[in-house]
């Protein structure tokens, strides 16, 4: 094993209705003027929005909304939002919603707190060196951003999709009831129980430093997303699902699952971010569509890690290392099937042509540096390949 640091600071208040504590927890935390951060409609004809703005109400604590978060967070909205954040000398921004909300929120965040662009801190050009103060009432278990240190932002002009990680941004508190969740589609459900297990694949298939817990915790965490990801399939209204994903979906992005190995590899969410930043495809869906066909090209560089994975996840039986590992690569692909997700670029309804497939690639690759990956290696010719053998 490496050594290793966890940080997880972020606060979570878990259950039903617990959305009602959300005023006297940003006052807690020092909030006087909030900005309420949302998505779509749903928000407010659930009437979320409006038990938020009560308990805002009932703590005496002002607020200004903003909506209109879309997937794939706008940076064109996040401008919109420090502006506004600005004039109304906004202290703490509230997201109530999933990932794409809670990001947004994460960057407005960064905006309000530092000097200049906010995206020179998502295309690596500067480091942010503060954050106002975040809470989140999650809607959505998937990205885990509710308890990482992770914000993920689309330069829409650009077809750029770019990550901010800085423990500046953890959440002070995140309020989680997995009633709020029920009214999800099928397809949303399913693409974020797909992103859970991705956040915790990424960091299990390393070369080094891995630890007996903390594979044991991974392997639990994937086997359980799987059981109730099919139960959720046929039965959306079960609060127990409902709440086993939604507590997998924070452990699995806060840094639990990657304790003591070399950091993880992320190849696969690299290689999805420049699909969703040319296509706009759902994330989870991406990274399903993707997942398969990165694994067969790495495999055999990571075989002990495959081998394991197919055993203690997948339940494959004893046999020849190479096919016990393929075999468990073939179970995941039929998993996602089985819950509607995709396992080719085809099936996301998309055909990229050969020459936006070299500039995913191309943008891949310097968006890492040049290179990519703990399982193996890639660099912008592995990275072509795979998205070419994923069509």
């Amino acid at each position: 094993m490496y050594n290793f640091e966890f940080y997880a600071p972020t606060r979570v208040v878990f259950g039903r209705r617990t959305e009602s504590q959300a005023g006297a927890l940003v006052k807690e935390y020092g909030g006087t003027s909030v900005l309420i951060h949302y998505g779509g409609g749903s928000a407010v004809r659930s009437g979320l929005i409006q038990r938020v703005r009560q308990s805002l109400d009932e703590a005496g604590v002002s607020y200004v909304e903003l909506g209109g978060v879309v997937p794939n967070p706008h940076l064109s909205l996040v401008y919109q939002g420090i502006e506004l954040c600005r004039k109304a000398h906004v202290d703490f921004v509230l997201a109530v919603g999933g990932g794409s909300v809670i990001d947004s929120a994460k960057a407005i965040a960064y905006g309000l707190a530092n000097d200049g662009d906010v995206w020179d801190f998502y295309c690596g050009k500067r480091k942010p060196q503060a954050c106002m103060p975040v809470g989140c009432v999650l809607t959505i278990a998937a990205a885990g951003s509710e308890m990482s240190n992770s914000s993920v932002i689309t330069k829409e002009d650009e077809g750029l999709k770019r990550s901010c990680n800085t423990n500046l941004a953890r959440a002070k508190f995140a309020i989680m009831n997995p009633e709020l969740t029920m009214t999800l589609p099928d397809w949303q459900t399913q693409a974020g129980c797909t992103d859970i297990m991705m956040h915790t694949m990424e960091r299990y298939f390393t070369q080094g430093g891995n630890m007996e817990i903390t594979d044991s915790i991974a392997e639990g965490l994937l086997r359980t997303v799987m059981k109730y990801a099919v139960i959720l399939h046929a039965h959306p209204e079960q609060y127990e699902a409902r709440a086993e994903i939604m507590w997998a979906g924070s452990l699995s992005h806060n840094g639990l699952t990657g304790c003591g190995n070399d950091g993880g590899d992320f190849s696969c969410h690299k290689l999805e971010h420049e699909l969703s930043g040319m296509f706009d495809v759902t994330h989870g869906a991406g990274l399903a569509a993707i997942w398969g066909t990165w694994a067969r090209y790495v495999y055999r560089d990571c075989l002990p890690r495959f081998v394991r994975f197919a055993r203690q996840v997948m339940g494959v039986s004893e046999g020849p290392d190479d096919r016990v590992a393929l075999a468990g690569i073939e179970q995941m692909e039929s998993f996602y099937h089985s819950i509607g997700m995709p396992i080719s670029i085809h099936e996301l309804g998309i055909t990229p042509t050969d020459d936006q497939l070299k500039q995913m690639a191309r943008l891949c690759a310097r968006g890492c540096g040049g290179h990519q990956g703990s399982a193996k290696v890639l660099d912008e010719e592995d990275m072509y390949r795979i998205y070419k053998a994923a069509l």
